[in-house]
């Protein structure tokens, strides 16, 4: 015996189903049932409460916005802050200069790279939106450390015993511009904040 369809039934249900199918429900106690059943899930999602959101809900979100927004600017502006000292302090370091004092050059300008380093590692740029402008002079920077390195690399290959004057140059050369890649880094942090 051939039973009704979903479809059947559900063209029962409004009313528009075929002379076979009303004929059938009335024979048949399965699908009777299972046109009482859908009856039912209707009738039932008709009683669901109808869900409207509230009219006062606009001063909720608004705070929250802001609330985020602010937690947000002053957690930039701590970064900001922490990075324009550490600029500061770098920037305004002693140099030793003196043809006697080659090593105690050579060893600052390394420290001074190591800090920079870490300061660009620990400064999180995965979620910043940069303009092709800034992203170009951040790829030009890192392309001239990464010259740099490469010559730091030469250099103690062939002469590592050495602690010249082109030397402490190149380690110089190197701190000179991640300064001006973490000038570049904090800037673009600034315009992101907006």
């Amino acid at each position: 015996m051939m039973h009704c369809t979903m479809d059947d039934l559900l063209a029962l249900q409004a009313g528009e189903a075929s002379v076979w199918a009303r004929r059938h429900v009335e024979d048949c106690a399965t699908c009777r049932a299972e046109l009482d059943r859908l009856y039912q899930r209707v009738a039932q999602l008709k009683a669901l409460p109808a869900l409207r959101p509230p009219r006062d809900r606009w001063s909720v979100v608004r705070d929250a916005a802001r609330t985020q927004r602010a937690r947000r600017r002053r957690t930039w502006g701590s970064w900001g802050l922490a990075a324009a000292a550490a600029l500061v302090g770098v920037l305004f370091t002693p140099l030793v200069s003196g043809p006697g004092n080659l090593h105690a050059e050579l060893s600052q300008a390394k420290e001074q790279s190591a800090t920079l380093e870490d300061q660009l590692q620990n400064y999180d740029v995965d979620g910043r939106v940069l303009t092709g402008r800034m992203a170009a002079r951040v790829a030009e920077l890192e392309d001239k450390i990464a010259v740099i390195d490469g010559d730091l690399a030469r250099w103690g290959a062939l002469k590592p015993q050495s602690q010249g004057a082109e030397l402490v140059k190149l380690w110089q050369q190197r701190v000179d511009l991640m300064r001006k890649l973490m000038n570049v880094r904090v800037s673009s942090a600034r315009y992101v904040g907006l």
